[in-house]
Parts: C-alpha cells; sequence; structure tokens
C-alpha cells in the first residue's frame, strides 16, 4: 500500500499567509514587491470586493469569470491583459477564477497559445507576479500547477500543468468564504474531500501525500456538517480552507482518478456545478475501489465519522448518506439529466485516460454507465 521509494517533486507556492482577516496582505505583499499595475481576475461577485486587497496602483478588474470556465471566457481575459500588461495578476474567487488567472500569467506576451500549452509542462515561462485568493474552499487551486479550461466544441476539459503557473503568494482567508451560501459550502467541500480521497486512493498515492490527503479527509469529516448548518462557524470555515488547500497540494504530484473522470461529463454537459457533480459520483468510485483498497477506505470512512468498512454495499450507502445529509441532491433525475444522454456521458468519462489511468482498479464503460445508472 505503502511504497517510499517512489520518486516525487512537491512544488508549494513560496509564501502561503493562512488566517482570518489576512486578505489585506495582498496589497502588503505587492507594495513590498513594487508592484503597481494589477489585473484581478474574478467573478462577479467578488469583484464587487476587490477593495478587500488594498491594492496600491492602477488596479483593472475582469469580473465575468464563469462558473466551469471555456475557451471563450479565457479568450476574453486574455485580450484585456493584452491590453493592461499587468505586473501582476490575482486569482480572486473559486478555483475557475485562480485557473484562469494562472493562464493570464503565463499566456500574453508569450507568443504561445493556450493549445500550445495543454499538457503538462509545455509553458516557457512566465513574467509577472502571480498572487491567489481563494473565496471557497473546495479546488484547492491557490496551491497547485495545474488549470482546466472547457473546449465548447469537445464538451470536454482541457488541462494544463506548469510549475510556471505555481503562484509566488497564496492568501487563504477563511473569513472570505462565510459568505458562500449553504448548497455551495456542501458541493466545495465535497470537492475538496475528493481530491483528498482520490489522491489516497490512487496507484500513484504517495507517503508523502497521504499525509495531507488523510488529513484533509479529517477535516472535512469533522467541519463541513457544521459550516453547511451555520456559515458564521470561523472555526468550521477555517478547517474547510485548510481541508482545500491540502487538497490542492495533493494535485500535482498525484492528481484525481474515476470519481473526477466520471462527474466531469455532469459539468462540461449538463452544467451541473463541478463539486455537486463529484458528490453524485463519489460513493460510487469510492466503493468500486474499494476491494483493492480495502485498509484505505476504511481509513477514508473513519475520517468522515462513517463505521471502518471495505465492503461495496456498505461503504457506496454510507457515503452516499453522508453527501445527501448534506443537503446535496444524488439524483441525476432530478437535476435535469436526460437518461438517454447516459451513454454518451460514459463514452466521454472512459475516455479520461490521464485520470482513469491512475485508478487502482480498470474501469470499463460499461462499468462508468452502471454508475450513471444507479445514480439516475
Amino acid at each position: 500500500m505503502t511504497d517510499f521509494t517512489i520518486p516525487i517533486e512537491i512544488a508549494r507556492p513560496a509564501i502561503i499567509e493562512f488566517g482570518g482577516g489576512l486578505v489585506s496582505a495582498a496589497g502588503r505583499w505587492a507594495r513590498a514587491r513594487g508592484l503597481s499595475r494589477t489585473l484581478v481576475v474574478s467573478d462577479a461577485f467578488n469583484a464587487a470586493r476587490v477593495g478587500l486587497l488594498d491594492l496600491p496602483g492602477d488596479v483593472v478588474v475582469f469580473g465575468e469569470v464563469k462558473p466551469e470556465p471555456d475557451l471563450p471566457n479565457l479568450q476574453k481575459v486574455l485580450a484585456l491583459a493584452e491590453q493592461v500588461k499587468p505586473d501582476l495578476v490575482i486569482g480572486f474567487g473559486g478555483g475557475s477564477a485562480m485557473d484562469l488567472a494562472k493562464l493570464v500569467a503565463v499566456l500574453p506576451g508569450s507568443g504561445q497559445s493556450f493549445a500550445d500549452v495543454v499538457g503538462p509542462e509545455k509553458v516557457h515561462g512566465r513574467k509577472v507576479a502571480l498572487f491567489q485568493v481563494p473565496t471557497t474552499s473546495g479546488t484547492g487551486s491557490e496551491g497547485g500547477t495545474r488549470a482546466l479550461i472547457t473546449d465548447p466544441a469537445t464538451q470536454n476539459k482541457a488541462a494544463v500543468q506548469s510549475r510556471h503557473m505555481l503562484a509566488d503568494i497564496a492568501i487563504v482567508d477563511p473569513d472570505l468564504t462565510l459568505t458562500v451560501p449553504p448548497a455551495v459550502t456542501a458541493a466545495t467541500g465535497v470537492d475538496a474531500m475528493a481530491h483528498c480521497v482520490e489522491a489516497f486512493t490512487s496507484k500513484k498515492s504517495h507517503p508523502l501525500m497521504d499525509l495531507y490527503a488523510l488529513e484533509g479527509i479529517r477535516l472535512v469529516g469533522r467541519f463541513l456538517r457544521r459550516a453547511v448548518v451555520d456559515g458564521n462557524d470561523r472555526e468550521a470555515r477555517a478547517g474547510l480552507a485548510l481541508a482545500s488547500m491540502y487538497g490542492g497540494f495533493c494535485l500535482g504530484p498525484v492528481n484525481t482518478t474515476a470519481g473526477h473522470a466520471v462527474a466531469y461529463p455532469l459539468g462540461t454537459r449538463h452544467h451541473i456545478p463541478h463539486g455537486h457533480a463529484c458528490a453524485l459520483i463519489f460513493p460510487y468510485t469510492l466503493a468500486f475501489n474499494a476491494p483493492v483498497m480495502a485498509e484505505k477506505t476504511e481509513l477514508v470512512l473513519q475520517a468522515l465519522g462513517l463505521p471502518a468498512s471495505a465492503d461495496e454495499a456498505t461503504v457506496r450507502d454510507a457515503t452516499h448518506g453522508f453527501c445527501a445529509g448534506l443537503g446535496i441532491e444524488m439524483r441525476l433525475s432530478a437535476l435535469g439529466v436526460p437518461k438517454d444522454d447516459l451513454e454518451a456521458m460514459a463514452t466521454e468519462a472512459h475516455a479520461i485516460r490521464r485520470l482513469l489511468d491512475n485508478n487502482p482498479r480498470d474501469l470499463s464503460r460499461e462499468q462508468i454507465l452502471a454508475m450513471y445508472e444507479a445514480a439516475y
């Protein structure tokens, strides 16, 4: 289960500021580094509170980040960046804003297009500073090197990974998440958990990452329900922010597995929020992998506060109950997914080899279809 001899490379932001009330550290660090021309990449809600960053000099805000950003959304913010020519790019929002910020920091003026950099380590370099300030607790994108963009033509997500997209500074202020509504808190919290669980049970799992992964799962088990019930619970919000960051740490060297591959078509084809999609799929993929990851599956359930088990039916029922108990709708039919699309979804998911090849148990297209049907 544990192989200490496997080589691994771990990259983290050089500076991580973590704690309530630290959002204005973005301005402090910008002044300290002599940065005075900033492009903030944000969604509409967070665009209205960019003043919290306390930034010096000229500040331009792109406040049109979409959930599950696509190529047109990326091209729009890249065009703005070409005009602004910032010396600092800040991702201020959820994972979508932070993913776009990574690409805005490396593509303008590089001579490279998005298509040129899809895949691992194809980015030539970066000339501007990059800060990340998350406002949700889910993706952990502030600590990672990946960006995901949906191609409308194929309805698939394209992934860029580059060490040049690692933030210089990540500022994690859990107080920024106090405004997140219960349904979004639940879904994003399950996304953080899924990152940790999938890394922990991956064929590529590593003791250095297991430490973060298991603790991230424990934090979700301890704090997610509390934050859903009382959004002003600052301790719970801080615990989830830490879980999210730990999950982001796991994505670089280990990455996700079947859970995310099977969840992706729900977002790209039917616009189900990513965390919600992960919750829908999580019980089925964890249960499917249980026979070959028995010890780790038991640890996952224990970390979530559930009775330890590696029995497939027990694992599925217990984790389904965990997600449903957060108020998450767990039926695809109730979310408007047409049943006649399940076949196409299974075909798409089965083609996401960059994730499925990490899964500890081979998963066929027919088995993916059976998961969708069980979730329907």
